[in-house]
């Protein structure tokens, strides 16, 4: 089977899950990142190299005070109380957190680099976790990077700015898989994505599977890729 090298992950339909079973919403993310946790194994196992997935958007900022406080709380707990998880014999993650770090709680920040750390030499999976990330934003970024440093315009090219990215050195994700039963990007990898194959579930995030990323693998393995030619 052609398994993808990277895959990006929108764990999308927490606070959905949680209404369908008259819980607050709170539990909806609570359950989500647990299945983050378990998804990023079954795609270590499978040969998948990196996967990024979606933590927290630049648009959740706007989300209730009390969400916002919850999803900084959570992806601290994440990062710190999983890090022997990922760093153990066999697993050996490694873990990066891309998007406006400057933007987050300090404590997360802190966790972020104690993970970052610890992990950094692990090579079965490379996770990247977006905080306050948004596919806009890390144009910007990558355009005002090239500018600070002095490029002319007509040096620059597509591969300069890949190289400006938050996911500079990484492969371009080959699939794409969004649970939820939304089908759109939301600012997410906006370049990086360009020519990645899409894949859409109609379950809600706490309820994928590890065969439903099964399914979602035996689908990419029959497409075609064509890169436009």
């Amino acid at each position: 089977m052609n398994i993808p090298q990277h895959i990006v992950l929108f764990p999308d339909g927490n606070r959905r899950w949680a209404r369908q079973k008259g819980l607050h919403t709170l539990e909806g993310h609570k359950k989500g990142y647990e299945n983050l946790l378990d998804f990023s194994e079954w795609c270590r196992k499978r040969g998948v190299k990196v996967l990024t997935a979606f933590g927290f958007s630049t648009e959740n900022w706007n989300r209730t005070k009390e969400e916002v406080d919850y999803l900084m709380n959570l992806l601290e707990k994440c990062l710190i109380d999983n890090l022997s998880r990922y760093d153990k014999d066999g697993v050996r993650v490694r873990v990066r957190v891309i998007g406006q770090r400057d933007r987050l709680p300090k404590s997360l920040q802190e966790a972020a680099i104690k993970t970052e750390e610890a992990t950094k030499n692990n090579s079965n999976l490379f996770l990247n976790l977006a905080i306050s990330y948004g596919g806009k934003w890390d144009i910007i970024n990558a355009v005002k990077k090239i500018i600070q440093e002095g490029t002319p315009a007509n040096q620059i090219d597509e591969k300069m700015i890949e190289n400006h990215l938050s996911t500079a050195g990484l492969p371009s994700p080959d699939f794409v898989i969004r649970a939820g039963g939304e089908m759109r990007m939301s600012n997410f990898v906006l370049w990086q994505a360009a020519y990645s194959e899409l894949y859409f579930s109609p379950k809600f995030w706490p309820d994928f599977t590890e065969q439903d990323l099964d399914v979602a693998l035996a689908e990419f393995d029959r497409r075609s890729r064509r890169f436009g030619k």
